[in-house]
């Protein structure tokens, strides 16, 4: 298998050039409101602050007899919500389209992208709403609804999200946070029993999701494929003094430079995005459709459709069965995710004065960033205190292990823990490394290796077995538990999604009694298959 790096088969998008022109920011209009008591929230609209060219408004078309699938009270505290807020009738009311939020703009976003490489054009919220933004304690959040019905961006579609999509999102904006990997989150899910069609007739739901915003690469595209560079310096202007005010100024004892502010914002993308691929590769999360309007300017884990968690490493694999060529592919990740950034380095043109080689200085920091990120975090997996040049043949020989016997993904580093130093002594209790593979002398050949390498740092199984349990999680989530979550609450029974949200709360602590969620795959759920149908 060859190392994971940032070569690839897919050619870059050229870095197109437009001309220049400006836009001054908008300013924040800020509401305080009071939905029904002890509904509470505080609410603001800077993105409606944009010229109307960069949304269409319109309310949410409501569900029928919605119920409260779920309420994310963690995800409600950064808000400012408390447990009776979300589970009193103004909470539904405004959460399945059935009531407005007071002293929110309800709106649909408009931008373009690159879908499996190829131009789509406009696209747009086709079945989202920003309903306003919520200012919590320590930071604001857009709430948006996913599945509120049509838009003027729905392309024909029904603008509808069906509960089985919606509890995937999710879950998996929940296991991503505890994880420590940067993400959108939710807030609630609200069911009703209207019937939509997909591949089988499904019920509708709504998802709450929540970020600080969701601008994506394609906000950009968009704007710029139109020739309108005053649209994409306004939207720039807008996404820097918001959520990148530290690139306003050249850091200490540095000189301004000619477009500084947007080199340093482009870099400061890039880092973020290269940070975030890498995190997902070391738990082995696959998006699945890293299209350019599913990345987010923020760096954060956005859109939520054909993910997965691996079980058996495969470092081809795919969890999308519509992406027939592989384009979105596990060991693929980091070239798309830089591809991508390529593809937003051409709309940002205008605002660099066209300087190619500019831009380029920052979008090719990005294999730098990714392995840097990756090595260190696989440091920490490896039970390494640093990491040496001569580990990244290590960390290759590992992956080519697991691949070749297909062993479970978050196993094989969880049980890692459980490897003494000394070869002559019993491995601890339980289950081992070695038993996920079928050829045991190929496993024991990369131990022995591994065991010398720990030699070098002499450190203490015991201590270095903790420090391995903090970063390797041991409950992720698989297709086959959120599948369980799923089918629990199409019948109305909302206990195993919540035991399950129990345990991927906390990812990395073993508990008493959720030995079902750290299990491998019953042999079932090889036939889970996700596609962009949801």
């Amino acid at each position: 298998m060859p190392e994971i790096r940032v070569t690839s088969a897919f050619d870059r998008p050229a870095l197109d050039a437009s001309p220049l022109d400006s836009a001054n920011l908008n300013d924040t209009v800020s509401t305080d409101l009071h939905l029904n008591p002890p509904l509470v929230l505080k609410v603001q609209n800077r993105f409606a602050g944009l010229s109307e060219v960069f949304y269409s408004r319109q309310p949410p078309a409501p569900l029928s007899d919605p119920w409260l699938v779920h309420a994310n009270e963690d995800a409600g505290r950064l808000i400012g919500l408390d447990r009776d807020a979300m589970h009193s009738q103004a909470f539904l009311d405004v959460f399945s389209g059935r009531a407005p939020l007071p002293g929110g703009d309800p709106l649909a976003a408009v931008y373009s992208g690159h879908q499996f490489g190829v131009w789509a054009g406009q696209l747009g919220d086709g079945r989202a709403l920003l309903l306003g933004e919520a200012v919590g304690p320590e930071e604001a959040y857009e709430l948006q609804l996913k599945g509120s019905g049509r838009t003027p961006y729905s392309r024909g579609a029904d603008g509808r999200a069906v509960l089985r999509s919606s509890i995937r999102e999710y879950l998996a904006s929940e296991a991503m946070h505890a994880l420590g990997i940067p993400t959108t989150r939710a807030l609630a899910i609200v069911a009703s029993d209207d019937r939509i069609r997909r591949e089988t007739m499904e019920t509708a739901a709504i998802v709450t999701r929540m970020a600080p915003s969701f601008v994506r690469f394609g906000s950009f595209e968009h704007w710029a494929s139109r020739k309108q560079p005053e649209r994409v310096r306004e939207l720039a202007d807008f996404v820097i003094a918001n959520y990148y005010p530290e690139c306003l100024t050249p850091p200490d004892g540095e000189a301004e430079v000619p477009n500084g502010v947007y080199l340093r914002w482009l870099g400061a993308v890039v880092r973020r995005t290269a940070e975030m691929v890498a995190d997902w590769q070391l738990v082995g999360f696959c998006h699945g459709v890293m299209n350019t309007d599913n990345m987010s300017i923020l760096g954060l884990t956005i859109d939520y459709g054909p993910y997965g968690f691996m079980d058996g490493f495969n470092a081809h694999h795919i969890c999308n069965h519509s992406d027939s060529s592989g384009r979105y592919a596990w060991d693929a990740q980091p070239s798309i995710a830089h591809w991508n950034l390529y593809a937003l380095g051409s709309a940002l043109m205008s605002l660099l004065d066209n300087e190619e080689a500019a831009l380029r200085s920052q979008l090719d920091q990005f294999e730098e960033i990714f392995l840097r990120r990756l090595y260190q975090q696989a440091a920490l997996k490896l039970g390494l205190l640093e990491w040496r040049a001569e580990d990244s043949a290590l960390l290759n020989s590992l992956w080519s292990l697991m691949h070749n016997a297909r062993a479970d993904f978050t196993q094989s580093f969880r049980r890692l823990a459980k490897v003494r130093i000394d070869d002559n002594a019993v491995d601890a209790d339980g289950e081992t490394f070695r038993d996920l593979f079928i050829d045991r002398d190929a496993a024991d050949a990369w131990l022995e290796t591994y065991r010398a390498r720990l030699r070098l740092e002499a450190r203490p199984d015991a201590e270095r077995a903790a420090a391995m349990n903090r970063v390797n999680p041991i409950y992720v989530l698989r297709n086959h538990l959120a599948e369980l979550a799923i089918r629990g609450a199409q019948q109305r029974d909302t206990g195993p999604l919540e035991a399950l949200l129990n345990a991927l709360r906390d990812p990395y602590t073993e508990r008493p009694g959720l030995e079902q969620y750290a299990s491998l795959p019953p042999d079932w759920a090889s036939d889970i298959s996700v596609s962009c149908s949801s």
